[in-house]
């Protein structure tokens, strides 16, 4: 018997906002209905004629924990999640210490399962001595790759990577270019200096320098209208190129070193102004493929110092949706683009589309968010549950859910409403073996 209904919401059905039933059987969608009876359930959810739509998936987070547990673990950075619509993540594995053997992955993996109220996947770390350990890595289970620094000279690391079939996620800059920069400008501490020793040009150069070696990638915060142009080149030529855009450099630019001082500090930096209109094109062409966080929390007492000692990295996986929300209410995005971006390619480009997170539609996973689009709140990083206690975006305007369900159990409801450990690993199924074509 289907146990859960979701009645009275509001859901986007073939380009138009249609008033339905959400039926559940277990964890996947049974049905979507217009008429029901609600007698048939075990469990009913009023969605008071609020929007539903797919939960995101966010495929660029840092949680943390272990060496880093002050910053962030993964229980608090699950919860943000959650709290901001997120029910499916990547956390990539510059952790302390990093994703990059067998015993270093299991250590990950025991503290994502024993605390994450969402689920989620694991990215394996690339460098030049663990060469050795990609297909362990591989046949173990991670999502992918990366963040691989494009400036690194790793051509073996991604000849194995290719022939996993794997994705390479790229970080794009050029570390020669920003290490002449560093030079010129060290004397100079206001912290907008950071966009000036990170130029453009440093990650149009190491975008350019990864296309055309026919590998599988996925490049990470893209920021400039340059290297849009070329992912946009590469992607009519046939390559097998995706890349994502986050949030902050979509609201943000180097006009917020004023406001945000050493806080805005990340890696790449904050851009000048003319570089948003493009992205926002770009995302709505199907050039940029998906959005991500890059969620990167560091307490506050961090970041307020010099900007050459403050680490580099805000946090945003709560704050993801609720801005794309508002961005939707404003005429940026549609939301049928906004539903593309954020569930329908991440799935499709990390593999968990093999674990049904898909749309909203039979036989999926039933990862909803159910959102009052009138709500419109502005963001107060004290209400927010990363332990980094604050947000770049304070004070913007942004819509965020009222409830989240996860594989069709309510996991907040002004407030988190599972255990720790609900979240599942979402397993990679394929393997590689040396000698073996099959993958």
């Amino acid at each position: 018997m289907t146990d859960t209904i979701i009645k009275n919401v509001r859901m986007l059905i073939n380009n138009r906002i249609s008033e339905v039933n959400i039926l559940i059987d277990d964890s996947k969608i049974e049905k979507i209905s217009k008429i029901v009876s609600i007698n048939a359930f075990d469990h009913i959810i009023n969605g008071r004629g609020d929007l539903a739509l797919p939960a995101g998936i966010d495929v660029h987070v840092h949680f943390r924990d272990m060496k880093e547990k002050h910053k962030e673990d993964w229980y608090t950075g699950s919860c943000a999640a959650a709290a901001g619509g997120i029910t499916t993540v990547v956390d990539h594995p510059n952790t302390q210490p990093p994703t990059l053997n067998k015993k270093s992955f299991y250590q990950k993996l025991i503290k994502a399962r024993s605390k994450s109220v969402i689920d989620f996947g694991l990215n394996g770390g690339v460098n030049s001595e663990n060469t050795g350990e990609l297909i362990e890595l591989w046949n173990l289970g991670v999502t992918s790759f990366g963040e691989i620094f494009g400036s690194q000279n790793l051509g073996e690391a991604l000849d194995k990577i290719k022939r996993f079939g794997a994705v390479a996620c790229i970080h794009a800059e050029d570390e020669t270019i920003n290490r002449k920069l560093m030079e010129k400008y060290k004397n100079n501490h206001n912290p907008g200096v950071h966009s000036l020793i990170r130029p453009p040009e440093s990650e149009e150069a190491a975008v350019a320098a990864l296309l055309k070696k026919q590998l599988t990638l996925h490049f990470c915060h893209i920021s400039t209208k340059n290297a849009v142009n070329l992912i946009h080149s590469a992607k009519e030529e046939g390559e097998d190129v995706t890349c994502e855009v986050t949030p902050h450099h979509l609201f943000l630019s180097a006009k917020s070193w004023g406001r945000l001082g050493s806080r805005g500090k990340m890696n790449p930096p904050l851009r000048e102004p003319c570089h948003i209109p493009p992205l926002w094109a770009a995302l709505n062409d199907h050039t940029i493929d998906m959005i991500a966080s890059d969620h990167a929390p560091h307490t506050i007492e961090e970041k307020n110092t010099d900007i050459y000692d403050a680490p580099p990295g805000v946090p945003g996986v709560e704050t993801l949706l609720p801005l794309m929300l508002g961005a939707v209410k404003h005429d940026h995005i549609t939301l049928k683009r906004l539903i593309e971006v954020t569930r329908l390619n991440p799935a499709k480009r990390f593999g968990f589309d093999a674990h049904n997170k898909g749309d909203l539609e039979k036989g999926f996973d039933a990862d909803i968010i159910i959102v009052n689009t009138s709500n419109t709140t502005p963001i107060r990083g004290e209400k927010l549950h990363s332990k980094a206690g604050w947000t770049p975006f304070e004070g913007t305007p942004a819509l965020f859910p009222r409830l989240t369900l996860l594989r069709g159990k309510t996991i907040w409801d002004e407030g988190i409403t599972v255990k720790k450990g609900y979240g599942n690993h979402c397993l990679r199924n394929a393997s590689y073996r040396e000698n073996d074509d099959t993958y």
